[in-house]
This record gives structure tokens, sequence and C-alpha cells, in this order.
């Protein structure tokens, strides 16, 4: 009898998302329309993954339409320190543009005023930093990246691309190491907090500064144990996301209403947790 009941609330649930016209997509990323094509070329070289979208804003919020996305956090990676500034006004300048975006800038070990540029996210309106350790070739717990961490902590949550079963640089132990030494840190263990390496994602469970999206695991993870993990994790610290424009909307819309979910769980992955995480300010 319970598990109809799941059924019937998860078929309830999708159309009720459709319906409302409200969903919030905590991971995606955009490009400017020059390198949007290298750009997402390189991303599906580096997973070995056919993208499956185009990496522009205009894209983005056409694809997320096709299922009621109303908001974005849009974020990109600096691989080196000179791309830091321009990524960070590109960002700030396509949240400014649509208001459907949330935007995180990026900031990298090797820059060499990270205080001052941190500052500078904030003045530009950017919500938060997104760091990706694999691409940027550094380890979470590296000293060289404290100084991110100075200067985030108790001013702007960190998306962490967490976890890869082919490199240690985001490992989830790495990340909880982090959060032990700074304790006003909040940080999106990205991938339901570890990639490819959901087993050592544990570690971060429940931590009340952690918080994980659904990007880029829905595939991999069979949905019993995709809500056996939002649910050991902690359904208030759970966000939808698709990771564009590596998965389409679509289809990660479709994974997410696959799994046996509460309607209330669902509207709090879906929306919900997203606006409580900032402070109703979206």
């Amino acid at each position: 009898m319970k598990k109809t009941m799941r059924k019937t609330c998860k078929t309830e649930a999708q159309k009720s998302s459709a319906q409302d016209n409200f969903i919030i997509n905590m991971h995606a990323h955009i490009f400017p329309s020059k390198i949007e094509e290298k750009a997402v070329d390189a991303i599906g070289k580096f997973y070995g993954i056919p993208m499956q979208n185009k990496g522009t804003s205009e894209y983005l919020i056409e694809d997320g339409a096709k299922i009621g996305v109303s908001k974005y956090l849009v974020c990109s990676t600096a691989t080196t320190a000179h791309q830091v500034k321009s990524i960070n006004d590109f960002v700030a300048g396509e949240a400014d543009t649509h208001p459907e975006f949330i935007g995180f800038g990026s900031i990298h070990p090797d820059f060499e005023n990270i205080a001052a540029e941190i500052d500078r996210m904030v003045e530009l309106g950017l919500r938060g930093i997104k760091l990706h350790p694999d691409f940027q070739k550094f380890n979470i717990d590296d000293e060289s990246a404290f100084p991110i961490y100075e200067a985030a902590e108790g001013r702007l949550p960190i998306l962490f691309h967490t976890g890869d079963d082919r490199y240690e640089f985001s490992d989830p132990a790495r990340l909880n190491r982090v959060l032990e030494r700074f304790p006003k840190l909040v940080a999106i263990a990205a991938h339901l907090g570890g990639y490819r390496a959901w087993d050592s994602a544990k570690i971060n469970y429940g931590h009340p500064r952690v918080y994980i999206d659904t990007s880029s695991s829905l595939m991999f993870v069979p949905p019993e144990e995709a809500v056996k993990i939002i649910h050991e994790h902690g359904i208030s610290h759970v966000f939808f996301g698709t990771d564009s424009p590596m998965w389409n909307h679509t289809d990660e819309f479709r994974r997410f209403s696959a799994l046996e979910l509460t309607d209330e769980e669902r509207s709090m992955i879906l929306y919900k947790n997203a606006f409580g995480f900032f402070g109703g300010k979206i």
C-alpha cells in the first residue's frame, strides 16, 4: 500500500510541478557565444560524454522552459587565474540581463588577490562561488585554496564539483576536512555529494553546512539508491540540478520524477530548499 501511495504522489507531483511552472535549476553552466562551442566540446572530452545542449544563456532558458524552470544557478569555471575576472564579469552581466539567473562567480587558487576579487564578486551581485578542483588541478583541502575559504566563509557559499573515480582533487573527504577548518563555510557538494564516488560522499551526509544537488547523478545511480542517498543526507539539504549543457532538462526531470518521493519532498528539492538557501531572495 505504501509503495502504491508513493507512486501516486510521484505522478501528481510531476503534473503539479509542470502546471505551477516553478522549478529552480541549481546547477547550470553558461559561456560567451564566441567560445561556447569550444567550451562545451572540452567538457565532453574531459568526461567522455557527448554533450546534449548548447552552452549559451538563451539555449539554457529555452531548454529549461520545456519543464517549467523559473530560476537557474549559473556559473563557469576559471581553469587559469587570468580567466577569473572575465568570467566573473560575464556571469554577473548575464545575471543582470536575465532575471532568471542566480550568478555564481569563479576564483582560482593562483589568483593574485583572492580577497579583493571575492569582494568584487559581492559588489557585482554574484551570490556564490563555483570551484571545479578536477578542472583547476588543486586539492580541495590544499593550503593554496585556504585564502578562498577565508574570504568566502560567512559571505558566499561555494558550489564544489565533488568526486570522481579518476582523480583525488575533489574527494569528498577533502571537503570534509575543509569544513572542519572553516566553521562558517557553506558548501554545495555537487552530484549527490560525489560524482561516481557516492560511497566516499557518505562522510558528508547530514552535515549541516553541506547541500547536495541531483545533477550528473540520476543517470548513473538506480532510483532506489538515489532516494536512499537523498534521505540519508537530509531532504532539506537537496537541490534539483541538471549540469546543463551536459544533460537536457527534459531527461533530467524525467529521471527525477522516477524517484519515489512524496509531494512535499519533491517540492522541497525542486524549489523550496533553494528559496530557503538564499533567504527567499532570488
